[in-house]
């Protein structure tokens, strides 16, 4: 028998929950926290085998619960269920400890089974939490490309949504002089937005 807690601050879905993990044979669900201290709290005392964790919760966040819970109880699993999926926060999550990390969108017969597997010692992703992964690894893996100090300059009035003639005036150069090609080229894009937020993966801004 898999014993679960669920930690989730919304009373409505913490019950559909728990309903839906009741209704397996082999998971017990042993306590409710409606945030992140009682979670902890709770693990310590009941300790579970797995904790079914959200992200977004009053007094203490998932991230930073599931880090406290493993730093006292290592055997215990955490596996994130929530609705956000920023590249932050799933790279905190993963940081923190937690084994996986599925969405509430998911299937029900999904989130059965990624409890399972992961009380079982797997690591289960969402296919769309892999994939930004694969492309945060990607990213994080290329070297920054070189660009100049006034290129830097015009990607920051980019960013803040200036136009050619704006920016030109802001730098005191002709409007010519403002030619996004070879940041393009530099980058490997084609357009000022993906430029601009290529920049920011890169940390470049």
């Amino acid at each position: 028998m898999i014993r679960v807690l669920v930690a989730v601050d919304h009373p409505i879905v913490r019950g559909g929950i728990v309903g839906l993990l009741g209704a397996a044979d082999d998971i017990e669900v042993v306590g409710e926290a409606a945030d992140g201290a009682a979670a902890v709290r709770l693990a310590e005392q009941l300790r579970p085998d797995l904790v079914l964790m959200d992200l977004r919760m009053p007094h203490l966040d998932g991230a930073a619960a599931t880090a406290q819970i493993l730093a006292e109880n290592p055997a215990t699993r955490v596996l994130i269920l929530t609705t956000y999926e920023s590249d932050d926060q799933i790279l905190g999550a993963i940081a923190a400890g937690a084994s996986g990390y599925l969405l509430k969108a998911a299937p029900q017969a999904e989130i059965i089974e990624g409890v399972r597997s992961v009380a079982g010692g797997q690591t289960v992703l969402a296919p769309v939490i892999a994939a930004r992964l694969v492309q945060r690894v990607r990213t994080d893996a290329l070297p920054a490309p070189r660009l100049s100090a006034r290129e830097l300059e015009v990607l920051r009035l980019v960013a803040a949504g200036e136009s050619n003639p704006q920016i030109a005036r802001s730098l005191f150069i002709g409007e010519a002089t403002v030619n996004m090609l070879h940041v393009f080229e530099k980058l490997g894009v084609s357009d000022r937005t993906r430029a601009v937020t290529l920049a920011m993966e890169l940390r470049l801004l």
